[in-house]
């Protein structure tokens, strides 16, 4: 009797053993894969912030206005996102549930880009025609279709840890795993598109492969806590988009006549047009030509020329007395094109040129081959800092229209500039302006003037551009003048940096005073330029000018 209730029980503890042993290794094995689940959306939640910011810089540019709408609306949307997932935990604590909602959020996130093309090809039409008013409502529609998708994303950690907790006194540790490996995900996916996927693949194939992966995730969350079978029938979803990916995703990001290049990169779109032989560079949103090119042409009347023009405010100077050219946003070369054939070849050039494909870009198509030039793919002030060479003249283009990068309009920047310049050293700088509004110039002339013993300003005709030069040693205008009227006479002098220094005379404009001095620690250069293009805007100059 007792050794048949021995045999009973044993049986039964062996049936309750084999029953949970299974159920027990079925729930871990959810569990890691719920927090591979939460890796992978937080990843692509980053991943498609990132892409979104270049799928708009394309269009609207990088200003750290669009930075901030993107950024914004992005948080608002997780926000939300955090909210509902909570909600939607507590009424519907599944595991279907949880992957259901990532299949979604895959989905919607790769329509955007889709969805958007045709806005973001009318935007590009607006920016090329100033109409301020579609850039703003295209720029809304945009951000707005992003919605869904990051809200979406935004409910995983929240009901991933209510899924994960079963045990109270393990909350603590298992909302911190979560909320690690979604941050994780985070940071992979902040580099992954920028260092990787666009440069080879584009914004909207970059987003379509983040979503892909999510859907993935999704199916294969579903197969493994619910039935395979059931995940099959959610295959409609992907293979649906990638049919709409087949259908719109093609062509290019723009439909700009005269394009004959685009390509996005690490830092830049890039799109080379060419009207009647002559090739022009624009980068980003598109509206500054950054490089222009005929091969039977020097003088574009742009700020390119005017550089030449810096050293020659040194009393009783020729252009044999020019040793090196320093050039901060080389682009696709066209004032070391210039310099080259006024000076000649053997004036040696350091070219900082932060983006390599468009070093690449110049090379092939306009026509930046000249040996005594080198290209240098670093940041301006990082390359200054480390050459071992000095200048006589350095050359400061270093614009993503409408902003100039902070770091280099500093005292501490234009010291390292002064320590770079030989005794008769001149730095040259082109600067914006609105028609009315000269502030930026104010800033940049009070700074300089902190580090250079004279600094002159020339309005280059017909732009809104200005060209400030900051020399070594005290200089005037009519050291210049002096120049310009014994080169005049040389036989010798090239034509094109006369008439270079012809334009500064005729539009020299007074050395402003009261700038804002701008130091390393406090350079609010986005605060003056985004006042000044608001006020621009705001005044309908725009309107005027079309």
């Amino acid at each position: 009797m007792e050794l048949s209730c021995s045999i009973h029980y044993f049986s039964f503890a062996f049936f309750l053993v084999h029953q949970q042993v299974p159920a027990l290794y079925n729930l871990r094995m959810s569990l890691r894969y719920l927090t591979f689940a939460v890796f992978v959306s937080g990843l692509t939640t980053l991943g498609v912030e990132l892409t979104a910011s270049r799928l708009l810089g394309n269009v609207f540019g990088t200003s750290n206005l669009v930075w901030a709408s993107i950024i914004g609306l992005i948080l608002i949307y997780l926000t939300l996102g955090y909210f509902i997932g909570g909600r939607w935990a507590d009424r519907s604590p599944h595991f279907e549930t949880f992957y259901k909602i990532q299949v979604w959020a895959g989905f919607t996130a790769g329509i955007v880009p889709l969805v958007a093309r045709p806005v973001l090809s009318a935007a590009a039409d607006a920016f090329d025609q100033l109409q301020v008013g579609v850039l703003a409502g295209s720029l809304l529609s945009v951000l707005v279709l992003f919605i869904v998708p990051i809200t979406l994303m935004g409910t995983a950690s929240p009901f991933a840890i209510r899924l994960a907790i079963t045990d109270q006194t393990q909350a603590g540790r298992i909302s911190g795993r979560i909320y690690a490996f979604s941050t994780l995900g985070s940071v992979i996916g902040t580099f992954l598109p920028v260092l990787l996927l666009i440069p080879v693949y584009g914004s909207t194939v970059t987003i379509l492969i983040f979503s892909f992966v999510l859907m993935a995730v999704g199916l294969v969350g579903l197969g493994l806590s619910v039935s395979w079978r059931k995940a099959a029938r959610w295959l409609a979803l992907p293979l649906l988009l990638a049919a709409l990916a087949a259908l719109w995703a093609q062509g290019n990001l723009k439909a700009t006549a005269g394009q004959i290049y685009e390509d996005e990169t690490a830092y830049n779109y890039i799109q080379v047009l060419e009207f009647n032989g002559v090739r022009y560079l624009r980068l980003n949103e598109g509206q500054g030509v950054h490089s222009i090119y005929h091969p039977d042409v020097l003088d574009f009347q742009g700020p390119w020329e005017q550089f030449l023009v810096g050293p020659f405010f040194n009393p009783g100077y020729d252009p044999e007395d020019i040793s090196a050219i320093a050039i901060v946003g080389l682009a696709a070369g066209t004032s070391a094109r210039d310099a080259t054939a006024v000076l000649g070849e053997g004036v040696p050039m350091d070219g900082y040129e932060i983006d390599p494909d468009i070093i690449a870009v110049g090379r092939q198509y306009f026509g930046m081959t000249m040996p005594n030039l080198n290209a240098l793919a670093v940041d301006g002030r990082w390359g200054l800092e480390h050459s071992e060479r000095t200048y006589s003249l350095i050359e400061i283009d270093a614009y993503r229209p409408p902003y100039i990068p902070p770091h280099l309009t500093t005292v501490e920047f234009f010291t390292l500039c002064r320590e770079r310049l030989t005794s008769d050293g001149v730095l040259a700088i082109n600067v914006g302006r609105a028609p009315n509004d000269r502030r930026l110039i104010e800033a940049l002339v009070a700074t300089l003037s902190q580090v250079f013993a004279s600094v002159h300003v020339m309005d280059i005709p017909d732009t809104f551009n200005s060209l400030v030069y900051a020399t070594v040693q005290p200089t005037s205008f009519a050291d210049l003048q002096a120049n310009y009227d014994r080169l005049a006479t040389e036989q010798d002098t090239h034509p094109l940096l006369l008439t270079a220094m012809q334009r500064t005379l005729q539009h020299q404009r007074q050395t402003p005073t009261g700038g804002q001095v701008l130091t390393d620690d406090r350079s609010p250069i986005e605060w003056i330029i985004n006042s000044m293009v608001l006020r621009f805007v705001l005044s309908g100059e725009v309107e005027a000018l079309q």
